[in-house]
Order: structure tokens, then sequence, then C-alpha cells
């Protein structure tokens, strides 16, 4: 590779529609830089600090940003949410090309559903990312429209789902609460009711509210439901 990957200082001038390279990994990104800059581009590499300094790009003109869909976390350890970055840069006049070594559809979907132009895999030929680069700037994209709505399409419904998960996980008491993470456990009714101190039928009947408030027919749906939530929140923590 040739070239030497600048940085992009949030304070500085920008070159004219420049390919700004956002990735937690520097050596990735300055290497991205340097094979964009080698293919004529006017590439720059920008590590993220913080969910504001990322915004801080839209100060700067118009461009392209090929942005890496997994940032990690702030200064503080708040997980940073590409989909709620996107939005700011596209309506500054920046093509987003998301990049990532995931395969998740759910996450590349809520990119794409947030103003994403189109998405990238690391695991395609650095050959791939310089073709998208070029398509972007000339206001196409490899990514059919068929493949985009089939990619926001299942982020949609998985949203939904969620939602809906949420939204009856939250009518249930703090007791019940407390019996569905034991059964989540592996805790069998006549356990529950002997740590909680309560008779087998109180448990039985706490159950039944569960799986009503639920919406479910069985106990293992009402575990289903739970766990969900809870890979949700540990996905959306970074635990």
């Amino acid at each position: 590779m040739t070239g030497t990957a600048s940085r992009l200082s949030p304070t500085g001038d920008t070159l004219a529609r420049p390919v700004l390279v956002v990735d937690t990994h520097e050596l990735v990104g300055t290497a991205l830089a340097m094979e964009l800059q080698s293919a004529g581009e006017r590439a720059a590499f920008y590590p993220p600090r913080s969910l504001e300094t990322v915004r801080r790009l839209t100060r700067h003109g118009e461009g392209i940003v090929v942005l890496e869909l997994d940032l990690g976390h702030d200064e503080f350890g708040n997980r940073i949410d590409v989909a709620t970055l996107i939005p700011d840069l596209t309506a500054a006049g920046w093509r987003v090309i998301v990049l990532t070594g995931s395969s998740d559809a759910v996450r590349i979907g809520a990119a794409l559903d947030a103003g994403g132009y189109l998405w990238v895999s690391k695991r395609e030929p650095l050959k791939a990312l310089l073709e998208a680069v070029q398509q972007a700037r000339n206001g196409r994209s490899p990514l059919s429209s068929a493949r985009r709505e089939d990619l926001v399409r299942h982020f949609l419904t998985h949203r939904n789902g969620a939602l809906q998960d949420d939204a009856r996980l939250a009518t249930l008491t703090p007791r019940e609460h407390q019996v569905l993470a034991m059964l989540a456990a592996g805790h069998r009714a006549r356990t529950i009711a002997d740590t909680l101190v309560v008779s087998l039928a109180t448990v039985r009947t706490q159950i039944g509210s569960i799986r009503t408030k639920l919406q479910v027919t069985s106990q293992l749906e009402a575990v289903a439901v739970y766990s969900r939530a809870r890979k949700r929140s540990r996905e959306w923590s970074g635990t």
C-alpha cells in the first residue's frame, strides 16, 4: 500500500467531498484510508471517541462515510448506536457506507432503515469496498432494491416483535418478574415456592397470570419471551 492516511480533525477543514473512514480499529481504519487514497480517493481516517464527537462530522460539508457498524462504547461506557448517527450524517449530505464483519441482518437492516446508503462486509475483498465507494460517489449502489427491502423488513419485524415483548413484560408485577426469572433459570415451581416461602398453589397461580399477560399458552413460551428480552439487554449493554 502507498500513501499516508490522514486524520480529519473535528475542527479542521475537510477535503472537497472526502471519503471518511470511521473505525474503532486504528490499524484497520488507517489501512483502508491508505488503500482508498491509492485508488485516487480523498480519504481520511477518523477514530470515534464518543457519540457527540462522531456527530460533529456533520459540520464538515458532505461526502462519503465508511462507518463501522460496531463502534463499541464511548468514554462513558455507553454503547455507540450507529443507527442513531446515520440520520444526522445523511441530513448533512453524507452518504453512509456501513462496514461490518457481522452477518446480523437485524443490525444491518437497522442501519439501512436509518438512512445507510449501502453496506459492505469486511469479509469481502478490499476491491468490493473500493467499488462501493466509487458507486456511492456516482449515486449508484451494488445493493439491489430487493435485498435492501428484505434487510429493512427483517429489522422492522424484529423491532415490532421486541416492542410487543417489552410491552407485555411491563404488565407483570415485581413478584411475577421474579418468578419468571427463576423459571428461566431452570427452577421448578416447587423450588420457587420453597425459595419464596409461599405455597405451590400461589406459584402456579402466578405462572398462570404470567402466561395470560404475555399472551402465550405455555411456560416455555413465557420463558422464551423473557430470554429474548434479556438477550437484547445484554447486546445493548455490550455484556
